[in-house]
């Protein structure tokens, strides 16, 4: 049986960045995934600043665009647009960012094996142990990054049950579609899907759209993503790699660690409710993870990571549910001066939460925050967990 200090099972943004961070420390590390990289996955491909912010090193290799202005849409009826002095979003894609930062993780020591099956895990009171395409192998700790379809949540007991919301995204080469419009440019529409938005984010040489929402709105997502087509002049017959997923929310009280075991990413449910973004969480959660993991308690994990994205799912929570039963009124709210370098304080990392906002700007988020309990304020139990 082979032994290591960690086993991690998925090999995405918050699996590969914990792989990193343990072995630039010092432990053995054994990273795993069941897919043969490079691989892509679906994802709008979006690094915000304050998630590149959470990474000991630069990701400038894997770096297509830089967005330096935002145009937000209110349905198809109402637009405007907002600069920023430096770039917000770095645009990149998921089969390249993914196979870097496991390149990260392999140079600082980590055993990277992939194309693997992780079957028979078994969470004991001294660490874990688990068969790797057969072979037996232990570990003192684990950590499970396997994504929102990954089955280690299930296997060590932490499956509370989830809600859920899809997208649905496609890629259109430029040419088809003007380089000149998109480029340095995120398009975000709001409202124009229940529970969601519509998007435009430039890559190297194409255009990633697509649509988000509830989960009930799954079978009506290629008709969102045809009408958004239509309102952006994209020939819907142009749309390349056509895909769906679904996008895991946090339940307020969901349980992240377990004895020896850890939650991260997509496998923990953290993915921004309002957004969709689901990066920075992975990368915060690799953080926390690490730091837990060499501190000998994961307890401190669970903790510090609730306390770090409480007022985050709140106002987000608050914000998803205002937009939709409100939209107009939101809108208006979103598009005043205050709110906007709010947001962009946030996306930016200039702030840490939305709690850390002082003066107009967080007086401006607490008129989005009225509006939220207008509308049932479904942020109030994670505002709760802050301490």
């Amino acid at each position: 049986m082979e032994s290591f200090d960690v086993l991690v099972v998925g090999a995405g943004p918050s699996g590969s960045t914990a792989a990193y961070r343990l072995a630039s420390q010092g432990a053995s590390v054994l990273l795993a995934d069941k897919a043969r990289f490079p691989r892509d996955k679906p994802c709008g491909g979006g690094l915000t600043m304050r998630a590149v912010r959470q990474l000991p090193f630069s990701v400038e290799p894997v770096v297509e665009d830089r967005t330096t202005s935002v145009r937000l849409g209110l349905d198809f009826r109402a637009r405007f647009e907002r600069a920023t002095a430096q770039p917000l979003v770095l645009m990149t894609q998921r089969s390249r960012l993914d196979a870097f930062l496991v390149e990260q993780a392999a140079d600082a020591g980590a055993d990277f094996r992939d194309a693997v099956r992780v079957d028979d895990l078994a969470l004991l009171e001294a660490g874990v142990e688990a068969r790797i395409s057969g072979d037996k192998v232990a570990a003192k700790w684990l950590v499970c990054a396997d994504g929102v379809n990954g089955t280690t949540t299930r296997s060590i007991g932490l499956d509370d049950g989830r809600t859920y919301g899809v997208a649905l995204e496609a890629n259109v080469p430029y040419g088809v579609v003007s380089e000149e419009e998109y480029r340095g440019r995120l398009f975000l529409e709001l409202a124009n899907v229940p529970g969601g938005y519509g998007w435009v984010f430039p890559k190297g040489d194409h255009i990633n759209v697509g649509v988000g929402g509830w989960e009930r709105e799954g079978p009506r997502m290629r008709d969102h993503l045809a009408r958004f087509c239509r309102e952006y002049g994209i020939p819907e017959s142009s749309l390349e790699n056509v895909r769906g997923y679904r996008l895991p929310l946090l339940h307020a009280r969901a349980r992240l660690a377990k004895g020896r075991a850890a939650l991260l990413g997509d496998a923990a449910g953290l993915v921004d409710p309002l957004s969709g973004d689901g990066i920075y969480e992975a990368f915060l959660s690799a953080r926390l993870a690490t730091e837990a993991i060499l501190g000998g308690d994961l307890t401190a994990y669970d903790r510090e990571l609730r306390r770090a994205l409480s007022s985050q799912l709140a106002a987000a929570w608050g914000a998803k549910v205002a937009l939709d039963r409100f939209p107009r009124l939101t809108y208006a709210v979103v598009r005043t001066p205050y709110l906007w370098k709010a947001v962009e304080s946030l996306i930016g990392g200039e702030v840490p939460s939305p709690s850390a906002m002082r003066g107009l700007r967080r007086a401006s988020m607490r008129m989005v925050e009225a509006i939220a309990r207008a509308a049932g304020n479904p942020g109030k139990p994670y505002k709760t967990a802050e301490t």
